[in-house]
């Protein structure tokens, strides 16, 4: 199968940036018969970070498995934000961490002492291939249910990019994340922050004193997360970038 076939095959099904997607399914495939397959997955609507396997995520290749969270590049701002907040040394907690790319891409930054957990057993295998070749480690639960008692009251930076779309807007969604990534990750109840209040409402017992819990937003949403953060005994502030059209809200936990 040629380069200009297999641009004129996924333009025809609406692939947007079918030059780009090419390039990725040819340098993936092993041999003839394995393109075909992939570029077959990827007319049928796989997105491609399933099909060839891995998510390009801050500039890093994060290993993907057909029904894990694909990263969103706006995700990449509350990277650059934990960075920002980090230091040597620091306890780092990826809370629904999918793939684990958050984590990783701070320590990539910055040497830290990790920590990743999610409740989809199929993440928390990705995700450990992620994590663990760099030092950390990799839970299976709800939430803090996941993660070693040792950690209340130690961890600095918790990054928790929770579900946030609104129940009755998923069906809104492009059929890539609809159909291909699993519910618990997109689905955050009525108002789309439920899963951030049940977040919240124990960051504080988990953080070290000057230590923030980070999440991901939509620009409407945020004033609300940052009044429940506020509500729980944490100092909230808002920060955005137009850039990535990206909203995060930070809650720190002040002596």
């Amino acid at each position: 199968m040629t380069t200009s076939i297999i641009v004129s095959t996924l333009r025809a099904a609406g692939c947007v940036f079918a030059e780009d997607e090419a390039d990725l399914l040819i340098a993936a495939a092993r041999d003839d018969a394995e393109l075909t397959r992939m570029v077959e997955q990827r007319v049928a609507g796989l997105p491609i970070e399933h099909v060839v396997g891995f998510a390009e995520f801050c500039g890093l290749r994060i290993s993907l498995d057909p029904g894990v969270f694909v990263p969103r590049r706006r995700t990449e701002y509350l990277v650059a934000e934990a960075i920002a907040l980090s230091r040597p040394g620091a306890v780092v907690v990826d809370l629904c961490c999918g793939s684990g790319a958050l984590g990783v891409a701070v320590a990539a930054k910055q040497s830290i002492e990790l920590y990743s957990a999610d409740i989809e057993p199929t993440a928390v295998s990705c995700a450990r291939r992620n994590v663990e070749p760099i030092g950390g480690q990799v839970f299976e639960g709800d939430l803090y249910s996941a993660l070693p008692g040792s950690l209340r009251g130690r961890i600095d930076i918790l990054l928790s990019n929770v579900p946030y779309v609104p129940t009755d807007e998923v069906r809104l969604l492009p059929a890539e994340a609809r159909l291909h990534e699993p519910l618990v990750t997109l689905d955050g109840g009525g108002d789309g922050l439920e899963v951030l209040r049940r977040v919240s409402v124990e960051a504080r017992s988990w953080l070290a004193v000057d230590g923030s819990v980070l999440v991901e937003t939509s620009e409407e949403q945020a004033p609300i997360a940052a009044a429940v953060f506020e509500q729980d005994g944490l100092a909230a502030r808002i920060t955005t970038s137009d850039e990535l059209y990206a909203t995060v809200v930070i809650g720190t936990k002040l002596r």
